[in-house]
C-alpha cells in the first residue's frame, strides 16, 4: 500500500480509494490503489503513466489505476498486457457526485464474467465508438463503500463487443453524452483512471497511460467543446 501523511490517510479511512501522485512529477498521474485487504498483489506504479499489477489467491476485490484528478471529456489512450484467470476488468473507471456515480467503460473483462449477468442490471441500448459497439447499462449499489464512505449510488456501464485487451483510444464525451441521453445523470467529475480492477481471480496486467498501441491512431475523433451536439446513438435491446 502507498504511503500518505497521517493527515490524509485519516481522511480517506472511510472513503473508497487511497490516493497519490504517480511517481513521476512530469506526468502529474492521478494514482489510485484500493481493495478490501483481501487479494494478494504485488503493484508497482512506475514512471509517467505505467504501472504493473499481479494478483493471486481468488479472494476479494481491487480497483488500481492511473488517470486524472478530475474527469472530463478526453481521449483517453493506453497500451496494456491484461491477462486475468477470473472475473476482472480493463476499463476507464471513475466517478461523480451530485449525484453520485460509479462508472465503467469496459474495454475487456475475462470471459467468466459479463457485466451484465446480474439481475439488477438494467440494459438501455447501445453506442457504437470508437470502432466498436458498446452495450449501456445501469445498476443500483445499495450500501457500498464510494468515494465517500459507504453510500447508495449508481452505476453506469459502456461494454466494449470488441474487447481490447492490448488498449487502445476511448473518447469518453461519447459515452457520457450517451449516458445523459439516456437519462443516466452525470455530476461533478470527481477521479477518471485507466483501472484494472480483479474480484475473487488471479492474473496480472501491465498498462502504460497516455501510449497508444502502434496500431491505433492516437486521437480517433475530436473531443468537442463543452455541450456539445449530440452524437449518434444506435439504440438496440440486447
Amino acid at each position: 500500500m502507498f504511503l500518505l501523511t497521517s493527515l490524509l490517510a485519516g481522511l480517506l479511512a472511510v472513503s473508497l480509494t487511497i490516493i497519490g501522485v504517480a511517481s513521476a512529477p512530469a506526468a502529474n498521474y492521478f494514482w489510485s490503489n484500493w481493495s478490501d485487504g483481501k487479494p494478494k498483489l504485488n503493484v508497482k506504479n512506475g514512471a509517467e503513466g505505467k504501472f504493473d499489477i499481479t494478483w493471486s489467491g481468488d479472494k476479494g476485490n481491487f480497483v488500481i489505476g492511473k488517470g486524472w484528478s478530475t474527469g472530463s471529456n478526453r481521449n483517453v489512450s493506453f497500451t496494456s498486457l491484461f491477462q486475468p484467470t477470473g472475473n476482472a476488468y480493463l476499463a476507464i473507471y471513475g466517478w461523480t457526485t451530485s449525484p453520485l456515480v460509479e462508472y465503467y467503460i469496459i474495454e475487456a473483462h475475462h470471459s467468466s464474467h459479463h457485466p451484465s449477468d446480474n439481475p439488477e442490471a438494467k440494459i438501455l441500448g447501445n453506442l457504437t465508438s470508437d470502432g466498436s459497439v458498446y452495450q449501456i447499462m445501469t445498476k443500483k449499489r445499495v450500501n457500498k463503500p464510494s468515494i465517500i464512505g459507504t453510500a447508495t449510488f449508481a452505476q453506469y456501464w459502456s461494454i466494449r463487443y470488441d474487447e481490447r485487451p492490448g488498449g487502445g483510444v476511448v473518447n469518453t464525451g461519447n459515452h457520457f453524452r450517451a449516458w445523459e441521453e439516456k437519462g443516466l445523470k452525470m455530476g461533478r467529475h470527481n477521479y477518471m483512471i485507466v483501472a484494472v480492477e480483479g474480484q475473487d481471480s488471479s492474473g496480472k496486467a501491465s498498462v502504460e497511460v497516455g501510449v497508444a498501441p502502434k496500431e491505433t491512431p492516437v486521437v480517433t475523433e475530436p473531443v468537442p467543446e463543452p455541450q456539445p451536439e449530440p452524437t449518434t446513438v444506435v439504440v438496440g435491446g440486447m
